[in-house]
């Protein structure tokens, strides 16, 4: 499915059209060096946080004198990456001009490869998705993913028109071992994913574009997502969940995304849901991934893509979903409480490719699930849906080289602003 939406217009009439000739290797935050580019990304910051504000109002927030702010504003306002809002009028003193992030000062592309499906966004710089390209698959082939990143780029780049040169990146990502769990897709998907093993998909990716190319693991960038655009906002720990075709993870303590050293904390779809005995115990992401309904689905004849459709809640189809919900809301109920105990977490945020009324159940039964559990000696977390949704992936992708490029330090998506 192909989604193309225009970018939006500056938001009111007063905001200045950004030249579509710009070069996005001149763009704020890469040609500067020293305080005079931290002081523009901290203001920047400061209206991302707090939306749109005068000029006073941004001097005190960010403890910047007011020429300081004045000559800082004069400079994003030519760049096109602030523009001016109506004057707010009826309050004491002069009429004020709010500021705010101009939708159309940068672009930035998040691709997201899994195991059922291509996502192509491109992201403003409000970090709103503008285009959209979706591509299923039976399963992800490399010798047919990459011709269609490099036809998605195509199409994106005839799409933007002359706001293509606002383009500042792309943000890369993907399940971390891509060409693991071969055995559970099964058949021709095995001989597929074994392909990845010799791909470096940044490095093919990168082949594609002159544009730079930063990769993060496919639940780390949805956690990216709703940790700037979703409950990440106000919550200061939480494990986030992502229901896909397999379930994952990513872990967010005191604001901070953790990586850990090899980029996989949170890998809770490796979770072990029993005691080793006689054989290896289950993992999570066979007893609550999407997979497992998509497969009851399709022996009896149904379509897969009803995992995407509120449909799939209908009496017909309870006789799937009532036991994949009971099964893995029942597997999520035990990897809250595990995780509880070992990290004190204020929430568990629970997100996912799904139908929105089945994951609003899969929330429920959990919730439900957790009183089966003693949390004497620790706290319960919270148990929240996500707020971002299927494209959380894709859009945590674009939004990272937004983030290093013009706000306060390369690493600011991994951390929850005091600005």
């Amino acid at each position: 499915m192909l989604t193309d939406d225009a970018p939006t217009a500056s938001a009111t009439p007063t905001a200045a059209e950004p030249s579509g000739s710009a070069d996005p290797r001149r763009m704020r935050g890469s040609n500067h060096v020293g305080m005079r580019q931290f002081n523009e990304r901290i203001v920047l910051q400061a209206v991302r946080h707090h939306g749109a504000l005068p000029k006073a109002e941004l001097a005190r927030i960010t403890h910047l004198s007011s020429q300081t702010v004045a000559i800082i504003v004069g400079r994003l306002l030519e760049d096109g990456l602030l523009c001016k809002q109506d004057r707010v009028r009826g309050k004491i003193g002069q009429p004020s001009v709010p500021l705010a992030l101009h939708p159309q000062g940068a672009f930035s592309i998040g691709i997201q490869v899994g195991r059922r499906s291509l996502q192509i966004v491109v992201a403003d710089f409000c970090g709103q998705v503008v285009q959209r390209i979706d591509t299923r698959y039976a399963h992800p082939d490399p010798t047919q993913v990459l011709p269609a990143i490099a036809q998605g780029l195509a199409h994106l780049e005839t799409a933007l028109g002359a706001h293509w040169a606002r383009v500042v990146g792309i943000g890369l990502t993907a399940p971390l071992f891509l060409h693991q769990w071969a055995e559970v897709l099964g058949g021709q998907a095995a001989q597929a994913l074994a392909r990845w093993e010799q791909v470096d998909l940044q490095a093919q990716v990168q082949a594609l574009t002159p544009l730079p190319v930063a990769f993060a693991k496919d639940t780390t960038a949805a956690c990216v997502a709703e940790l700037l655009q979703g409950h990440g906002q106000t919550l200061g720990s939480f494990l986030y969940v992502f229901v896909g075709t397999f379930v994952g993870g990513a872990l967010v303590l005191a604001g901070h995304i953790m990586g850990g050293e090899r980029g996989n904390a949170g890998a809770i779809g490796s979770l072990p849901m029993g005691l080793a005995g006689e054989g290896r115990p289950a993992q999570l992401l066979q007893s609550a991934s999407g997979w497992q309904l998509e497969q009851a689905l399709l022996a009896d004849g149904h379509d897969p893509l009803l995992l995407q459709d509120d449909a799939i809640m209908g009496a017909p189809l309870a006789r799937y979903t009532t036991p994949w919900l009971a099964q893995s809301a029942s597997a999520l109920a035990m990897t809250v409480t595990s995780a509880a105990a070992l990290l004190d977490l204020d929430a568990v945020v629970i997100d996912g490719a799904l139908a929105p009324t089945l994951m609003h159940a899969l929330l429920a039964q959990t919730q439900a699930g957790l009183a089966h559990y003693a949390f004497d000696g620790m706290h319960q977390p919270q148990l929240l849906q996500g707020q971002v949704g299927a494209h959380a992936r894709a859009l945590g992708g674009a939004l990272l080289p937004l983030h290093s490029q013009f706000f306060p330090d390369k690493d600011i998506f991994l951390k929850r602003d005091k600005v």
